[in-house]
């Protein structure tokens, strides 16, 4: 006695995967594209230091100030407002830690001016961002 598939009243029921694998697929191509420019954000050029490289953890919160002095909070411009910002933003007020990514050329007074905002709003761990000079090494 053989087994076989017929088309009765049951059809087919194998399940066509391929097409769950070429959307699959795709996304995984469109992410591994994108991902790389959403990490990178505003153009910085931190200073060159000797120190280790400054790994930021996913969840925490990176302010950008910019070659001319314009404060970013993620992609958000908050120069203007930057105190209220801070207090506002909700994974600063569960994780207390911001890291400050400064342009190697800002003036010394825009980052005591994020510092200072910083320690009003309440955070207490302060982190700043170098590029490591391995050129000693």
């Amino acid at each position: 006695m053989a087994l076989s598939r017929s088309r009765g009243a049951g059809g087919f029921t194998d399940i066509n995967v391929t097409p769950l694998v070429d959307v699959m697929l795709v996304l995984l191509v469109v992410f591994m594209v994108t991902a790389p420019l959403l990490a990178t954000g505003l153009k910085v050029e931190l200073p060159k230091v000797e120190a280790a490289n400054t790994p930021v953890p996913d969840a925490q919160v990176v302010l950008s100030i910019t070659r001319d002095e314009k404060m970013f909070l993620g992609e958000r411009d908050v120069t203007a407002n930057l105190l209220e910002t801070l207090r506002a933003d909700p994974s600063l007020a569960t994780h207390r830690a911001l890291y400050i990514r400064a342009d190697e050329s800002v003036r010394y007074a825009a980052v005591a001016r994020a510092v200072g905002a910083a320690k009003a709003a309440g955070i207490t761990s302060l982190n700043l961002m170098v590029d490591p000079d391995l050129s000693d090494r």
